[in-house]
């Protein structure tokens, strides 16, 4: 097949992927512009805003990963014109994404705990106790905010969460500025004014979006007049069924970041604080690659549902090819800029804490270099999970992404993060093989099961 089969479907994939590309840079915008003010305080802060959110990362993998059973489902269903089966998969999904977020905010209440136990500074603990309170209640306005965002990019609606998304982090960077550093006469609040930040712009997001469906022609049948309480047990089911092992797959890759967050923390508050340089500057371009992933699970899920298989194929091959490009490009803009964008982060006219400062932008500087190596491998296995994802194939995945991130790569990470061996480069060693393996198996069970579709349809 030559190379213009693939690139003529550029145009369409980046219209579906731009709008969830940008919504979802602005969830990291809104830690980025965090990090950045939380950094003016210092390098303790910066730790336990990085600690805090450790905990966050994992409950949220498991919230987003689950709503994203909605997406493929609403696919199918728009394609195949089917209206009820629509409107069931997004009621039971969104009753689902309101109970999850409430056990996740539980969850992470009462695992606060834990950071004692997990041998982290002691000052950086006491410092993320309080903002974590508040930032954990947020979870149930966001997954909330996934059910909704998850049906709207179903029905090919991806502006209206990006929307939402933008208005949400203006809010968010305006009540950052007045709560952190106490401006117009507000209390100075420090980490825990970024907290309440986070908390008032989600609960205006889903709003927002929900405002937004409720105005448009296509989606406002689906969005009003919902028995909330009237479930369908199938339909449950079906839902849980996909979203479990979505919700796994996520968590395991989240998992293993959290864990190098965890791994830094023993090395010390500068190693860590460098970490979440890295890992918020890595985070900005998986980003990227994650709308595509998106556009890859509508699209796929529209083919599905057409059973047309030989261009389900030939268009998700076209995602995998704009994924490696821009990943490449990303790449290279790391090697580059790898001493220059850690600076962004610390502030260098602080001569209290200029030594601290400058040992975590040399840290954050090498991890860069190993950010810029594994764009690649993490853009191919999160767009190929999407494409695997609008298949409805979710188990096998699930299997690939626990051998990859805990059996490759956690054990890399554990034995070459140590002091004596190549500290907080050793730690993101590990995270590029796991990202590899994953990528690579991904590929293969995509391939085998579109060629085995093909040839039964025949």
């Amino acid at each position: 097949m030559q190379l213009s089969q693939y690139t003529k479907e550029f145009k369409y994939n980046w219209q579906l992927a731009a709008p969830v590309m940008l919504g979802m840079l602005g969830h990291t915008f809104v830690s980025f512009v965090d990090n950045i003010m939380v950094g003016q305080l210092g390098t303790a802060e910066l730790a336990a805003v990085s600690l805090g959110n450790s905990f966050m990362f994992v409950a949220m993998s498991l919230g987003i990963g689950f709503s994203t059973a909605i997406t493929p489902l609403i696919a199918e269903a728009d394609a195949s014109k089917d209206f009820v089966k629509g409107k069931s998969t997004f009621k039971n999904g969104l009753f689902l994404c309101t109970v999850l977020g409430v056990l996740l905010f539980l969850l992470v209440f009462f695992a606060k705990p834990l950071m004692y136990l997990m041998k982290q500074p002691v000052e950086v603990v006491e410092l993320a106790i309080p903002y974590l309170d508040l930032v954990a209640f947020s979870l149930i306005p966001l997954i909330i905010f996934q059910g909704f965002k998850q049906f709207s990019d179903g029905l090919s609606m991806t502006k209206f969460p990006m929307y939402a998304t933008l208005l949400a982090n203006i809010i968010n960077i305006v009540l950052n500025y007045i709560l952190i550093f106490g401006k117009f006469g507000f209390p100075e609040l420090g980490i825990v004014g970024a907290a309440y930040g986070t908390l008032v712009s989600r609960i205006v997001m889903v709003l927002y979006l929900w405002f937004l469906l409720k105005g448009n022609k296509k989606s406002i049948a689906f969005v009003t007049n919902i028995k909330f309480f009237v479930l369908d047990k199938l339909m449950i089911k079906k839902i849980m069924n996909l979203g479990a092992p979505s919700a796994m797959q996520m968590f395991f890759e989240v998992a293993i970041f959290t864990a190098a967050i965890w791994l830094s923390g023993l090395l010390g508050k500068n190693p860590q604080a460098a970490n979440q340089i890295a890992l918020n500057l890595g985070s900005m371009t998986f980003m990227v690659a994650m709308g595509l992933s998106v556009a890859a699970m509508i699209r796929v899920g529209n083919q599905k549902g057409l059973k047309a298989y030989f261009e389900l194929r030939r268009i998700a091959f076209s995602l995998f090819l704009m994924g490696i490009i821009l990943a490449i490009g990303f790449a290279i803009l790391f090697f580059i800029f790898h001493d220059y964008l850690p600076r962004i982060y610390v502030d260098y006219d602080d001569a209290e804490n200029l030594v601290d400062n400058m040992e975590v932008v040399s840290i954050a500087s090498k991890l860069l270099i190993a950010a810029a190596i594994f764009q690649i491998s993490d853009s191919i296995q999160v767009v190929v999970l999407g494409a695997l994802r609008g298949l409805q194939d979710v188990k096998i995945p699930t299997i690939i992404t626990f051998i990859s991130y805990w059996l490759v790569g956690f054990p890399i990470s554990w034995f070459l993060g140590k002091e004596d061996a190549y500290g907080s480069f050793g730690i993101w060693l590990g995270l590029l093989a796991g990202l590899t393996t994953a990528s690579i198996l991904l590929y293969i069970r995509f391939n085998y099961l579109t060629k085995k579709l093909i040839l039964s349809n025949k």
